[in-house]
């Protein structure tokens, strides 16, 4: 069967303001018209899954049970290679209940330097990302992005959210932090997938 997802209402399964923004700026020009869970105060389900995929899909399907619509889900994070692709699923976690990005940054930091991990070589890291589609009848759909590149310290940048300002990209020179919403939306993670969902629903 074929999907679209042009001109439709669909609710976002999150409470992160930054991902809303990506979303809402890449899927506005096909006149889709995003709401946020946090936005229809949505409760967060909690996460069991040990995978992006499975974390994914958890989240969609709280945000269409609730609302019937078609929702898109995120889940991404940080995976660094001197760290065995920790914190992965657990990224958001290690910024602490009250999502302090700082100290998240600063966490991971320590570790690295506890692995004697001092140049860029040794800090290699990748922003993942996989979105699932779920609609109401319960057909879903999967796309996974992948930002390679080395994480830096001290931060640079307050734009962007999460670990960006600790993360270059492959082939650049400024953070996630330093760039504007439109040039990292060239790069991301989450750009990617939504590249391969752009292709496959519209």
């Amino acid at each position: 069967m074929t999907r679209s997802l042009k001109n439709q209402s669909i609710v976002v399964a999150t409470h992160n303001k930054g991902k809303l923004e990506e979303f809402a700026q890449l899927l506005a020009p096909y006149g889709v018209k995003a709401k946020s869970a946090g936005e229809l105060g949505l409760a967060e389900p909690i996460e069991t899954e040990s995978t992006f995929r499975g974390n994914a899909l958890i989240k969609a399907q709280a945000a269409c049970a609730a609302t019937g619509l078609i929702a898109i889900s995120d889940d991404s994070g940080l995976c660094v290679d001197a760290l065995l692709g920790a914190p992965g699923v657990y990224t958001a976690d290690w910024a602490g209940p009250s999502r302090d990005w700082t100290q998240a940054m600063r966490l991971v930091e320590e570790k690295l330097q506890a692995a004697d991990a001092t140049m860029p070589a040794q800090r290699k890291a990748q922003f993942m990302c996989t979105l699932c589609v779920l609609w109401p009848d319960g057909e879903v759909r999967y796309y996974e992005g992948v930002a390679p590149g080395h994480l830096t310290w001290p931060p640079r940048g307050a734009l962007g959210h999460g670990y960006d300002p600790a993360f270059v990209p492959d082939g650049q020179a400024a953070t996630f932090g330093e760039m504007t919403h439109e040039a990292k939306n060239k790069l991301s993670h989450r750009a990617r997938a939504l590249e391969k969902l752009l292709a496959d629903l519209f």
